[in-house]
């Protein structure tokens, strides 16, 4: 009965006044998930995720692993860390392609929904998009260091070393 461009027309049409609404009186824009949907993450499964957060003062939510990332925001985030010098042993990393629940649950607990997604100190910074921002504008590199996170200079140990005999 509606032809398609006239419905999607009419769609974005309903669709644009209250997005103008939200940013216009300064609220929050709406949820990725409904209320309903974000009680589908059973508590089981908030534990989960909250202890794989509290595991390591940095975690990433990723597709396939650190040495076989299997998505190119994976691998960008990888890359990033990497070149930030976040140290291995406070660095922890999870494949999301392993367990559904844990890819569905993880856009769920954060509200955010894309993987990768990264967590310093238990808090949630963001995806890909957000980490490739924060390296170019240098607040990553800032964050990591105020955080401790970063692995110590090669050339400060050997200082460290020599200034000790």
């Amino acid at each position: 009965m509606f032809s398609r461009p006239l419905f999607s027309a009419a769609l974005r049409q309903t669709a644009r006044p209250v997005a103008r609404q939200a940013t216009t009186y300064g609220l929050r824009p709406a949820p990725f998930l409904t209320a309903f949907q974000q009680r589908l993450l059973s508590d089981s499964t908030r534990q989960a995720i909250e202890k794989a957060v509290a595991s390591a003062p940095v975690v990433l939510f990723m597709k396939g692993t650190p040495e076989t990332p299997q998505c190119g925001f994976s691998r960008a985030s990888i890359q990033i860390l990497g070149l930030q010098g976040v140290d291995p042993t406070k660095f922890a990393a999870f494949n999301v392609l392993e367990d559904e629940e844990l890819r569905s649950g993880i856009k769920e607990f954060s509200d955010w929904p894309t993987i990768p997604q990264l967590y310093i100190d238990k808090e949630f910074v963001g995806g890909c998009d957000i980490l490739v921002s924060m390296h170019q504008d240098g607040s990553l590199a800032k964050m990591l260091g105020e955080k401790g996170v970063l692995a110590p200079l090669e050339g400060a140990l050997d200082e460290v070393d020599e200034g000790s005999k």
